[in-house]
């Protein structure tokens, strides 16, 4: 059975994913909080947060003997939240109760088909369980996704960025992390380009 929709017949699973995927743009929008107060005119966006968090989970989890695509998994929804908060900043602790990401989860997912509710819900649990390998990775990927993006700040001149780069490296928790943090914070964000 199926929705009417301007004359065509719509599976009736196939509109809450396609809400889900709106939503889901709005990660697109919502910047990084924090980094105003570093004085970053126009910080990341969470997406774009999000997209180098889940790359750095498979990188890290390849060299820690788990599951990269896994990882990765974890690392792509980890912020999706915030499609309802917004990027909460540390300076809300103690004024605000953060609120539960699998509790938002459920509620974003509540109208999706089963396998597509399930495999989220699942990977953000994970995530915030930090029980697996690739878990740990995926948080540490976080971190050292803040810890590049501070270092790529100071480059081009943010001045205010060594709390972000300190609690992040202090965090780490993977072998791989601990070592491509202090590899960063020496070296310039064109190294790759032979710079």
């Amino acid at each position: 059975m199926g929705l009417e929709n301007g004359g065509h017949t719509v599976p009736e699973d196939a509109a809450p994913l396609a809400a889900f995927g709106y939503e889901l743009g709005v990660l697109k929008r919502i910047r990084r909080a924090g980094w105003w107060h570093a004085g970053v005119r126009d910080p990341e966006s969470v997406a774009e947060h999000s997209t180098r968090v889940a790359q750095l989970a498979a990188v890290l989890a390849a060299e820690e003997g788990a599951d990269p695509a896994r990882a990765a998994l974890l690392g792509l929804w980890h912020d999706s939240q915030e499609t309802r908060t917004g990027d909460l900043p540390h300076t809300t602790n103690g004024y605000l109760t953060k609120p539960d990401p699998r509790q938002i989860t459920a509620d974003q997912t509540a109208e999706l088909p089963e396998r597509s509710r399930e495999m989220i819900r699942g990977a953000v649990d994970e995530y915030e369980t930090r029980e697996t390998t690739e878990a740990l990775c995926a948080k540490d990927a976080d971190r050292l996704e803040m810890l590049l993006q501070a270092v790529e700040y100071r480059d081009i001149g943010v001045q205010r960025v060594d709390a972000w780069i300190d609690s992040a490296r202090a965090e780490l928790k993977t072998a791989t992390a601990q070592r491509i943090a202090e590899a960063a914070i020496n070296a310039s964000p064109l190294t790759w380009r032979g710079a």
